[in-house]
């Protein structure tokens, strides 16, 4: 019989160590903020606040990291709900209910916050924090980094657990050196972990070095060596006088006792707890992501955040998220995957089981001690460098206002504060930007339909009758009006306007409105406005040519033109200029060799002599001329029609290089010397052409010298006249 072999994951030792650091840092304020919170309801259920917060600690721990997923993350009863419940029972409390009822209550608030978590997952609203700003990410790790020394300072210094920063540096006299000593042992310990051994985590270590020393002194102050009272240490944890199960059987005894009313008071409160505890969680996330340069699925984990906290409404425990300090302990001590924080739940509940006698004795003032080192290491210190430079300020000034409002407020409020600034910053960058990439004078570029030079002379005069603007970034109000600024003094002299919104972001109403005002002008003055290249899709879905239809911007009318292809509006802008010029129309007849530039004063003898050397062929529209490849050395003279010369790309994709209309001539490189196509050449329209072969057109010249000099410099005159259009075009789109 074949045996299976089981293999311990490499990293297993790293997540051994994290899960029992993270545990060592969670349960603890688990406890503290379960008593919080039915101290409220009565202080003889200070007991039950103790279990509570133990139950809520492994529950989370235990279930949140299998559905949820974010690795090194540490699911546990947390401040926003210690807050939001404490308010709520203190509520119920003055209004009458029975202590019983605000029991069961208080764990209908973490059930029914535990689905709507599950909501916020299914319907992806957790997508939202990935548009979080560095700044606010920054200024909420530097906050949270200096929350937690803020909120560890006197429990480092031993005083009372009601003090707060400031009062515990106002009040020396108050230190407890035994603490003192405690905690520098471990922070030193922290410090230098890392040069002494990288096998034991550094927080590891230093709760150790601390709890030695904690001993130590108790040789010379036996008070520390006694449990009870003893404000040093965690002190014993008690499951209150039910025992473990009693309890929470207790609460679901007591649920037909609620009243509908009761049930709908919950709703408000629930959905406030459901929210913060899932900005509470994601927040942690970002800061883990930024540490640990990974990323995290938001929806998946308040998934994973909302089965957690039902799991542990169902046992009686209290709600809880991703903590950020116990997260933090996981990751300085080696934790790598969701093994780590399982374990965390699994070690809190073994700690409650079989070793609440050995916790006990943890001294609080090494904990703090390794909280505050993860608080140092959080302080984004780089971003002072924003400082130097003028264009990053307001971005240093984001991050000052979200540590500040960490510190004196919350940190909800702080990432709140955080967005409102970067969204205030974001406007601000938006309005100063350009929204109009070029703009461009038509006679200074062309459309790809090579004309004649006598149309490239028109187009070149009447040029300055139409502007092309091409737009980019974002359209909306804020530079609505900077658009309608720099067309301003456009509008008083064009007739047609070309606008090209390929490489447009985003538009709003106001901008819309904005063109609405535009075109209005426009047609005051008898022009045309064109749009071309309308986005199919902009990041918000918006598909913008369906977007201007509904508001009426581009409902059919000669007054507004709308082309997919910006050389399509270009050139019919350019067809428009040319009709403004009184000549004879040869689109309906085929031409003559007479008619042709190249011939133009040449004696009827030579044009009959040429004429005897050439073919005439007719093509459909579509019908390819010739291929990319193909062997040929002859000349095109397009008499009716027009020809599309086709560049293939390497991905079967055709580019579009040039269109040849009456009375022009393509095919010339391989007229002249011979060697097999580049492009391809399909017929736009029912074309028909005259065709001269390059032997054909040698033995015209053996009795023509001079007509055949001169068409070849002519060829070369038109190539020349091309090239020079095409670098003036190059110097304008410059």
């Amino acid at each position: 019989m074949q045996s299976k072999n089981w293999h311990i994951p490499s990293n297993f030792s790293g997540d051994f160590w994290g899960g029992l650091a993270a545990m060592l840092v969670a349960l603890p304020s688990a406890i503290a903020f379960g008593v919080t919170i039915f101290a409220a309801v009565g202080s003889s259920f200070a007991a039950y606040g103790a279990l509570a917060g133990i139950l809520g600690a492994t529950a989370l721990g235990l279930v949140a990291p299998i559905f949820g997923g974010t690795n090194r993350l540490i699911t546990a009863p947390c401040a926003p709900a210690a807050a939001v419940l404490s308010a709520f029972a203190i509520e119920k409390v003055s209004s009458g209910v029975p202590a019983e009822n605000i029991l069961v209550l208080l764990m209908l608030i973490g059930l029914v916050a535990g689905f709507i978590q599950i909501g916020f997952g299914l319907i992806r609203l957790g997508n939202l924090i990935k548009y979080m700003p560095y700044p606010v990410v920054s200024g909420y790790l530097s906050g949270v980094g200096l929350y937690i020394i803020a909120a560890q300072t006197p429990k480092f210094l031993g005083l009372p657990k009601d003090t707060h920063f400031w009062e515990s540096l106002e009040n020396p006299i108050l230190w407890q050196w035994q603490s003192i000593t405690v905690g520098v042992a471990t922070l030193l310990t922290m410090i230098s972990a890392q040069k002494i051994t990288k096998v034991i985590p550094a927080a590891i270590m230093g709760l150790i070095v601390g709890v030695i020393t904690y001993f130590l002194l108790g040789i010379f102050d036996k008070n520390l060596l006694q449990i009870v009272n003893n404000p040093l240490i965690i002190g014993a944890v008690d499951s209150g006088d039910g025992g473990f199960f009693t309890a929470t059987q207790s609460r679901w005894e007591h649920i037909t006792k609620i009243t509908f009313t009761q049930i709908a008071s919950v709703v408000i409160p629930a959905l406030t707890l459901a929210a913060l505890l899932s900005i509470d969680t994601l927040k942690t996330c970002v800061v883990l992501d930024a540490l640990t340069h990974s990323r995290h699925d938001s929806n998946k984990e308040l998934l994973g955040q909302g089965i957690g906290n039902i799991s542990s409404a169902l046992v009686g425990g209290m709600a809880g998220s991703g903590q950020m300090g116990a997260t933090l302990v996981n990751l300085t001590s080696g934790g790598c995957t969701k093994l780590s924080s399982w374990l965390e739940g699994a070690f809190s509940l073994i700690a409650f089981l079989l070793l609440s006698q050995i916790i006990a004795w943890v001294p609080v003032s090494a904990l703090a001690g390794i909280l505050i080192a993860v608080g140092f290491k959080m302080i984004d210190r780089h971003s002072i460098i924003f400082l130097k430079s003028y264009a990053t300020a307001f971005d240093f000034i984001v991050i000052i206002s979200v540590i500040f409002v960490a510190l004196n407020y919350s940190l909800i409020m702080a990432s709140a504060v955080g967005i409102v600034l970067a969204i205030l910053l974001f406007v601000k960058e938006q309005i100063g930007g350009k929204i109009i990439h070029r703009r461009t004078l038509l006679g200074k570029i062309y459309s790809k339909q090579i004309r004649t030079s006598e149309d490239m002379s028109i187009l070149s005069a009447l040029g300055e009758q139409a502007v092309l603007y091409e737009l980019q970034g974002s359209i909306f109000f804020g530079t609505a009006n900077q658009l309608y600024t720099n067309m301003e003094d456009d509008l008083k002299k064009r007739k047609y306007f070309i606008i090209d919104m390929q490489k447009v972001q985003s538009i709003d109403i106001t901008a819309t409105h904005t063109l609405e005002i535009i075109k209005d002008i426009i047609n005051e003055h008898n022009g045309v406005l064109i749009f071309s290249r309308l986005p199919k899709q902009l990041s918000s879905g918006i598909n913008i040519e369906s977007y201007f239809e509904q508001l009426g911007l581009v409902k059919e009318s000669k007054k507004v033109k709308v082309f997919e292809d910006i050389d399509d509006a270009i050139e019919w802008t350019e067809d428009e200029l040319l009709k403004t010029i009184e000549r004879e129309s040869t689109e309906e007849r085929n031409l003559l060799l007479k008619d042709f530039e190249l011939f133009k004063g040449r004696k009827v003898e030579t044009l009959s002599a040429f004429e005897d050397q050439i073919e005439k062929r007719n093509y459909n529209s579509g019908e390819t001329i010739f291929k990319t490849g193909d062997k040929g050395d002859e000349l095109y003279l397009i008499r009716r029609g027009a020809v599309r010369i086709l560049l293939k790309g390497q991905n079967g994709s055709q580019y579009h290089l040039s269109t040849f209309g009456q009375g022009n001539f393509f095919g010339e490189m391989g007229f002249l010397d011979g060697v097999a196509r580049s492009a391809n050449a399909v017929a736009e329209k029912e074309t028909e052409l005259y065709v001269i072969s390059k032997a054909k057109f040698d033995a015209f010249a053996e009795e023509h010298k001079r007509a055949s000099i001169q068409l070849l410099e002519g060829i070369a005159t038109t190539l020349s006249n091309r090239l020079r259009y095409t670098n003036a075009e190059i110097i304008a789109l410059d």
